[in-house]
């Protein structure tokens, strides 16, 4: 009998039907009541795999798609320096030999559409390299400099010619990240004194350019070296306008690059959130108090097979994580925007768990309406106590509420792989009333988009279809026609002189709605 109350209370868009007593979970706002504009460091900047991959049209078709719907600014990857980007080789003279012409061409383009380069200074030319060891199947050679006077040559002469190309203005408002997570061997084979020794020398050739520019890191896994780089660069002098880490929401396992042991998403209520929160008391208690703190790397999992990644779990964890992280980060880069991404070499699996926002195929993934909801937020922030929303509406009274349920679901001693590759059918968790106050009297059009089990949720689609490695045209298009994030409920309601709305709406484990109502 409730569940029949709530589709009639959800098509009518009256409560009175239902009484108090009934209501799961309840969500107050009043509009008189801001909290400033709306932070929106989510979108900041997002990654992508490495830079090699930006050459590729169905890459930049796709980030110029998420740069549409999700606002994101900056874009940050691996591979700028590596020899398939032909920056770096020593001729048949010994003379050193610079060439910038791929990467012109990637940042051209990413300028192009209204983004920005958060410039990750690696790997190492294999030309300066002091070893052979690399990372990846495309080989970024992770070893200290053969000479340090030399890396920072390199490193200057990109700079110089990033301003002579684009202005200095343009590249001061860049951020310069030195290396990808080297506090990891498979990243880089030198000791921490060998890093700080590659930053000291990059930092300081950045800012022989231009002293404006920023140039931070040590984009350490983990949440680690944060107070060893500050206490590092002030002892010794060395530039640092920013410190940045990474996180992932996995408990258990390690980099399963193919999926064959498995990794396991942190029972933790707040994961991530802690070590976010960790670094920024770090740099509170530090004699840099006042540094912006960036997360270049974060996801539910650091592994590019996770099906966690490509389930509709995803989309209410994002939105999850970015509500508790609230202030303390300046940015936290999702990773990444695609599944174009070759880690582990090119993928023979349409949906594999990889790490993108949407896949090789642009089939956007529930996480993609994440950060496409949030983009969609008003200006203004509105008070709510709720801990699974934020509230927001413009100067003309719009008001767009976006609204969740995370719960976690993987059941004890079964890793990811097993079981996100599984329709995983939701419990129903009640119902939330959106009760709002101090609207603008008049005519409204109220539009509600949903994300969820089979809501937006191509890859249960694709299982039904069977889970094809790989599809048919008409499949591709089926499967993106499921996932537009449009709104399933588009229509005209009257605001009275009371100011007052009242919505409910039936939830289920991990759904997001976003509530939209448009002044006419």
């Amino acid at each position: 009998m409730l569940r029949i109350l709530t589709l009639l209370c959800v098509l009518s868009l009256s409560c009175e039907s239902l009484g108090q007593d009934d209501y799961l979970r309840s969500i107050e706002i009043d509009l008189a009541k801001t909290d400033g504009e709306i932070n929106r460091f989510y979108n900041f900047s997002v990654g992508a795999g490495r830079a090699n991959e930006g050459m590729r049209a169905d890459w930049r078709q796709q980030l110029a798609e998420v740069h549409r719907d999700a606002g994101f600014r900056y874009i940050r990857m691996h591979g700028l320096l590596t020899d398939d980007m032909a920056v770096y080789r020593i001729d048949d003279k010994g003379q050193d030999q610079f060439n910038f012409q791929y990467v012109d061409d990637l940042y051209d383009y990413i300028l192009s559409i209204g983004m920005k380069p958060f410039v990750e200074l690696s790997f190492m030319p294999n030309a300066l390299a002091s070893g052979e060891q690399t990372v990846f199947w495309w080989r970024g050679n992770v070893t200290p400099p053969h000479s340090y006077e030399k890396w920072g040559v390199l490193v200057k002469t990109l700079t110089q010619h990033f301003t002579n190309r684009y202005g200095a203005k343009e590249v001061e408002s860049w951020y310069f990240e030195v290396w990808n997570e080297p506090n990891l061997e498979g990243f880089w084979q030198g000791s921490q004194a060998d890093y700080f020794k590659l930053y000291e020398y990059a930092a300081n050739a950045v800012k022989s350019v231009n002293p404006n520019y920023k140039v931070g890191g040590p984009a350490t896994a983990g949440a680690a070296w944060i107070t060893d780089t500050i206490e590092f660069c002030v002892a010794n002098d060395v530039p640092l306008d920013f410190v940045s880490s990474h996180s992932y929401g996995v408990g258990q396992g390690f980099l399963d690059e193919y999926g064959t042991t498995g990794t396991v998403l942190a029972n933790e209520e707040r994961a991530i959130t802690n070590d976010i929160l960790k670094n920024r008391e770090e740099i509170t208690r530090s004699s840099m108090p006042a540094l912006p703190l960036h997360y270049t790397e974060w996801s539910t999992s650091y592994t590019p097979a996770d099906p966690i990644h490509d389930s509709y779990h995803s989309a209410a964890y994002i939105l999850q994580k970015i509500k508790q992280v609230g202030d303390a980060a300046q940015s936290m880069s999702y990773w990444t925007f695609t599944d174009i991404f070759e880690e582990a070499g090119p993928r023979y699996e349409v949906f594999h768990g990889g790490f993108g926002l949407m896949n090789m195929q642009g089939i956007k993934k529930p996480s993609y309406f994440a950060f496409q909801f949030l983009n969609d937020l008003e200006k203004v922030s509105l008070q709510n106590e709720d801990e699974q929303s934020f509230a927001s509406k413009s100067q003309r009274g719009d008001v767009h509420v976006l609204l969740w349920d995370y719960t976690y679901t993987l059941p004890i001693k079964t890793n990811n792989q097993q079981f996100y590759n599984r329709l995983q059918k939701p419990r129903e968790k009640g119902n939330v009333q959106l009760n709002l106050d101090g609207l603008i009297k008049g005519r409204y059009q109220l539009q509600i988009a949903q994300v969820g089990f089979r809501k937006n949720d191509a890859y249960s689609e694709y299982i039904d279809m069977g889970s094809p490695n790989q599809l048919t045209r008409s499949q591709v298009e089926t499967l993106k026609k499921t996932a537009t994030g449009a709104p399933h409920t588009t229509r005209i309601i009257r605001i009275d002189k009371s100011g007052r709305f009242d919505l409910e709406l039936p939830l289920r484990e991990n759904d997001v709605y976003s509530v939209k109502l448009i002044r006419l």
